[in-house]
């Protein structure tokens, strides 16, 4: 990759581009049609940022050299990292490639295996049914402000146990999605444009420090909770629903969360260290998981024959008793349905890695320091290995299914830095899906159908939704 006695393509620019803003313009306006056409002008495309380029990579095959078999060559960073470094500070998605990413890591991983999570699934359970369940029948919903407050709750529940504070809880609702929104905004425009003092920039700077003491108070309060233990003789809230399953485990752990693992470790990290790593999980946690929760509730309006088969699974598995934590392995196209709502819209439509020295990528020279693009948006929607990619089929992802399906498959990254979260994703989403269904047998569109839009993930613009009791 590095050395070629064939000589080397010169990498094509995108047309479009203006003086001082290049093609800022494109990605702030049409963000998904754009990086979508780059496709037509090859597999590595040349487009600017301000005055500075960016090489979009929109070959998977390449994407996947550069996130994998070439990743020393192309590190964690770029603009966008650049700009969420910013909000996140230096928690692990946004750390360095080197050895504090590989101690941090390996310090946190224990909090993601399936066996620490499962401890966690019936408290997120008893989570989202209560939130699910408080909704007002055939009341107009906001789909994805609702997503959003369910799936936080079930995370937070997750992360710092069962007594947290519904204040704090409402806080990082409110300060996430803008500050998102904003980051995007801060990358896809000149970096002199995001010094300035505007508005929106002052704004984006208060948000991140009231989110910065918000964290802390979060981690005060985990700290300094009493340890307590439900008694031995009053059921748990899935013995109560009925539950033959419920985990040995789920009352001794009752009141605590997988950031215990984090707080055991505490001599190994910083104040700041583990407010950046709580700021990461709870931006993860909002961001992909909420996003493709309220567009597969978008794809079952339009779909009510995959409606019916996620509803007879269900009904299979849990035999008239209401859903508990070992169903979840027993739900396998449940799987499929959030997996194809991931594929089709990203979640995340632009992520950057950084040349660590100039290489060939793909026949075409790429200058040490550039900024790389990849898109799962763009590689997910492929024709070329997604037939069809308009078309919502959760069967796509049956097992025995073309493997060239899951090789392009990019939500979650790939490599050294995929996304250490991912188990978690899968469960949470499940979880809030089969609670969902469970408390409402019937579900129609109240809107009309929404346009994506962009901001860390391809979210809804607008989506109302009347659940029904009958």
């Amino acid at each position: 990759m590095t050395a070629s006695s064939t000589p080397l393509a010169p990498v094509p620019t995108a047309p479009g581009g203006l003086p001082l803003i290049g093609h800022a313009h494109h990605l702030i306006r049409t963000p998904l049609p754009f990086i979508t056409s780059l496709r037509e002008h090859g597999s590595v495309v040349r487009i600017r940022l301000g005055p500075t380029p960016a090489y979009v990579v929109t070959d998977p095959v390449l994407t996947r050299t550069v996130l994998v078999t070439e990743a020393a060559h192309f590190a964690k960073g770029g603009k966008i990292f650049d700009v969420l470094r910013g909000v996140f500070g230096e928690g692990l998605a946004t750390v360095a490639d080197g050895d504090t990413h590989l101690r941090n890591r390996r310090l946190m991983q224990p909090m993601f295996n399936k066996a620490h999570i499962a401890t966690r699934r019936t408290a997120m359970i008893d989570q989202a049914r209560s939130m699910v369940g408080a909704w007002e029948e055939d009341q107009a919903l906001d789909v994805f402000s609702n997503m959003n407050d369910v799936t936080l709750a079930a995370f937070l529940v997750a992360l710092f146990g069962t007594d947290f504070p519904a204040n704090l809880q409402g806080e990082f609702t409110a300060l996430m999605p803008p500050l998102m929104k904003e980051s995007i905004r801060q990358t896809v425009l000149p970096s002199w444009v995001t010094r300035l003092p505007l508005p929106a920039n002052r704004a984006h700077n208060r948000r991140i420090a009231r989110l910065r003491t918000v964290i802390d108070q979060a981690i005060d309060h985990h700290s300094t909770r009493s340890a307590s233990t439900p008694s031995a003789n009053v059921p748990h809230p899935a013995e109560a629903a009925g539950c033959p399953h419920k985990a040995p485990t789920d009352t001794e752990h009752e009141h605590a969360g997988l950031f215990e693992t984090l707080m055991a470790a505490e001599d190994q990290f910083t104040r700041q260290q583990l407010q950046d790593e709580a700021i990461t999980l709870m931006n993860a946690a909002i961001e992909t998981t909420a996003t493709a929760l309220a567009w597969t509730l978008y794809e079952l309006t339009r779909h009510p024959d995959i409606e019916q088969r996620l509803r007879a699974e269900l009904a299979a598995v849990c035999d008239g008793r209401p859903l508990c934590q070992e169903d979840l392995d027993k739900l396998p196209y449940a799987r499929q349905v959030l997996q194809e709502a991931v594929r089709k819209y990203g979640p995340a439509w632009m992520v950057t890695r950084k040349a660590t020295r100039n290489v060939d990528l793909g026949g075409h020279r790429i200058p040490r320091g550039a900024n790389i693009v990849w898109s799962p948006y763009l590689h997910q929607n492929d024709p070329a290995h997604f037939p069809e990619p308009a078309t919502f089929d959760p069967d796509r992802w049956a097992s025995g299914r073309a493997p060239s399906t899951r090789e392009s498959f990019f939500a979650f990254g790939d490599g050294r830095r995929k996304c250490i979260g991912e188990n978690f994703a899968w469960v949470e989403m499940q979880i809030i899906l089969a609670t969902l269904l469970e408390a409402w047998p019937r579900l129609r569109l109240v809107s009309r159908p929404p346009r994506a839009e962009t901001a860390i993930t391809v979210k809804p613009d607008k989506l109302a939704i009347a659940f029904g009791a009958s």
